[in-house]
């Protein structure tokens, strides 16, 4: 994140400045410029939009040398009085002596250098370099989402922002010159964990945690916090400063999250029919027991695996989790799951997709309705329908065959009446 110049009546005042006399330069971590003010443009003789973006120790009679100046800023935060020889677009020369501190914000993560350069007139060094620290200042005090807070080495309070007093409670004037102590809970401080913290930001040079802070009123809240040891030029350890931010929001938030999530699991496995959870690429993410129990495989085992692989027709159950996620759902899809011992379960799956709260596709949930005695039944019932069709035909060949039978003993009947008639008349 990059400090950024611009025209406007509101720029800072050292930046407004430096505009008409001295280059003034931002500096992101791997050394690109991030921004650059007139001067630096009217010295290098390159334009703004091609300045930003290349490397900062490009311009200098002695590179190497100007890029170990500003990894020394990232590595101990400041550095003053850094010679360095820019070439002008004229050609000459130009000796300049760096001053430039380096910012973090409250997670500890570099935001870019602001390094403002000057003549060996020291006396405008001294004004720009204090116009500078207040410009910086100015940046600190004016959060209110972070507390920035400021101590000497024995953690009495010298500086309190914004943001510390609306998550605190207390005004500077009541804390300013207090120990720090009043900041943190009996528990922590009894434990050594504020001791620990403490100690561990000198000697490394920074710590962080997650602590319970307690406000004016004696309330407590959940907050993030990192503790950087502040040094002199000379590297000499001169106090502390503490950036905090209130997390009880983002904590009580996970915990519904996690009860949701244990709610949901509970509702999961109270469930007899297996349930699946499958990524866009057809991977098992997770299963219930019933699923373990369906295929003889554990859930480690089956997580990371192909759904598909747990079929008979491994092809068709492919081409159902396709259907799922190009569809948005299926209906009542037949598949047949193969347990490990060699059984088969005749199951109709139901499945849909899932999204984030941004609308992403996830991946797709997954039941299965186990009708293998549905199905048993089925083909049973076919059987006996089959069996009775099969003696109905029996019945009806009986029944022609017996039917043909009288109407030939009638026809015999007649022929023998006719011939004793015939006989008779004689």
């Amino acid at each position: 994140m990059a400090i950024h110049i611009d025209d406007s009546p509101e720029r800072p005042a050292a930046v407004r400045a430096s505009d008409g006399t001295d280059p003034l330069v931002t500096i992101s971590a791997d050394g690109k410029i991030t921004d650059v003010n007139e001067a630096a443009v009217r010295v290098i003789g390159v334009a703004r939009a091609q300045l930003v973006g290349t490397d900062f120790s490009d311009y200098f009679t002695e590179p190497d040398r100007a890029r170990e100046g500003y990894r020394q800023v990232f590595a101990h935060g400041f550095v003053t009085d850094y010679p360095l020889t820019i070439r002008q677009a004229d050609g000459d020369p130009l000796k300049l002596l760096f001053t430039a501190p380096v910012c973090k914000d409250a997670t500890s993560s570099v935001l870019g250098v602001l390094a403002a350069p000057g003549n060996v007139d020291f006396e405008r060094q001294a004004r720009e370099f204090s116009e500078t620290k207040a410009f910086l200042d100015n940046i600190l005090q004016s959060s209110t989402k972070y507390s920035i807070i400021g101590m000497d080495l024995d953690h009495h309070i010298l500086s309190w922002n914004k943001g510390a007093s609306r998550n605190y409670g207390y005004a500077a004037k009541e804390v300013v010159g207090r120990d720090s102590i009043i900041l943190h809970t009996p528990e922590d401080v009894e434990s050594g964990a504020v001791s620990r913290l403490r100690s561990d930001a000198y000697k490394e040079g920074i710590a962080e945690g997650t602590f319970e802070r307690v406000r004016k009123d004696g309330s407590r809240f959940a907050a993030s916090v990192v503790v950087t040891r502040r040094d002199d030029t000379l590297g000499h350890p001169v106090g502390f400063l503490v950036m905090s931010h209130d997390i009880s929001e983002k904590q009580l938030a996970e915990e519904k999250l996690r009860a949701t999530a244990m709610y949901s699991r509970s509702l999961i496995e109270a469930s007899l029919d297996p349930l699946v959870t499958i990524s866009p690429e057809g991977k098992i993410t997770d299963v219930n027991e019933a699923a373990v129990r369906v295929t003889g495989v554990t859930r480690a085992e089956l997580v990371g695996t192909d759904f598909s692989d747990y079929f008979t027709e491994p092809d068709r159950a492919r081409e159902g989790y396709r259907q799922v996620f190009s569809q948005g759902f299926v209906t009542d899809y037949p598949l047949t799951i193969r347990h490990t011992d060699g059984g088969l379960t005749d199951v109709l799956y139901n499945a849909s997709v899932y999204h984030d709260e941004a609308g992403h596709v996830l991946g797709a949930f997954a039941a299965a309705r186990d009708v293998t005695a549905q199905r048993r039944a089925e083909r049973e019932v076919a059987t006996q329908r089959a069996r009775e069709l099969e003696r109905l035909a029996e019945l009806e060949r009986f029944q022609r065959l017996t039917v043909g039978r009288e109407l030939r003993m009638i026809e015999l009947k007649k022929e023998i009446d006719d011939l004793r008639a015939a006989a008779g008349g004689e």
